[in-house]
């Protein structure tokens, strides 16, 4: 079974119109609703895939019962442990001639609703896998990744970690079996600037030698590059299409990845495939890929 953490989901409000005026009144042209967080989405996504998962995380007040009521209607199994006061948070994303998000702050979470959510991670069995993803609260431990993966060390669990900064390099002692920083957090990680296929590679080695089992690295439009841990350099380019939408493309790539490497008994360049073909699904949609959308550019590339 792959688990999900999402420590501050949010419900999305997505509207568009043609122009957004500051300090005017603006009026959508469209408008939709959705439940957010990196670790729902990958959820999400899997399950479009026909990959079971059940999602973990925090939720609080209306707009909790709401993510969790959205996840559910969209295919989602969900084990959020609800939160005594507040609210979960709401982030608005405006879509005119450019983007522009603002992102709320979330409800407190205190250690003994950490505590439970420990021990839901200590229930999971060997051979499961455990995605942690995204962001964390301010009031919440910047050491709670790498706590989670420690008490994890000696147990046959495949831990993914989708983060940047950090919260990201603090756990790579921890042997994760996968990362996947885009190619703009991998050069930030090391203070440089990476251009070419060779740079992304050497950092991506130098995050290896650190402990990471396989870094898949997000290109954006230019596609994808995975380091195994067979320590061979796989390259996928992306598709061909219209961005529509950059939310959850990565978390889409990382839901591909994780789908094309347990159907195909744990190939690295199909895990790879299945991963630019789920991102770049949802990059050109709307909205979170499906699994026709997916299958579409997967004959593409073939």
């Amino acid at each position: 079974m792959i688990y999900t953490v999402t420590f501050n989901p949010s419900l999305d409000y997505v509207v568009h119109m043609d122009q957004f005026r500051v300090g005017e009144i603006n009026r959508a042209a469209r408008e939709m609703i959705y439940p957010g967080g990196k670790g729902i989405n990958v959820s999400l996504v899997l399950g479009n895939l026909h990959i079971p998962s059940k999602m973990l995380g925090f939720v609080a007040g209306f707009t909790g019962r709401e993510i969790e009521r959205l996840a559910t209607v969209h295919g989602g199994d969900c084990a959020f442990i609800l939160l005594d006061e507040g609210n979960s948070r709401i982030n608005l994303k405006v879509s005119a001639r450019e983007e522009t998000a603002v992102n709320g702050l979330g409800p407190h979470i205190s250690d003994d609703k950490l505590a439970l959510l420990m021990k839901q991670i200590q229930l999971l069995q060997d051979g499961d896998t455990l995605v942690l993803a995204g962001s964390i609260p301010a009031d919440v431990p910047d050491t709670i990744y790498e706590q989670i993966l420690q008490s994890l060390e000696h147990r046959p669990i495949k831990v993914v970690v989708d983060a940047t900064g950090d919260l990201l390099k603090n756990v790579i002692a921890y042997k994760p079996f996968l990362i996947k920083p885009n190619h703009l957090e991998l050069g930030e990680l090391f203070s440089v600037t990476l251009s070419t296929d060779e740079e992304v590679t050497l950092c991506a080695r130098q995050l290896q030698a650190m402990g990471a089992r396989n870094v898949l690295v997000s290109l954006g439009g230019d596609g994808a590059l995975l380091l195994g841990e067979d320590h061979k350099v796989y390259r996928m380019p992306a598709p061909q299409g219209q961005l529509v939408n950059s939310v959850g493309a990565g978390d889409s790539m990382v839901a591909g990845f994780l789908a094309g490497y347990e159907t195909s008994g744990g190939d690295l360049s199909e895990a790879l495939k299945m991963g630019v073909c789920a991102g770049s699904a949802s990059a050109f949609h709307e909205w979170l890929a499906t699994e026709e959308a997916i299958q579409d550019i997967y004959q593409q590339l073939s």
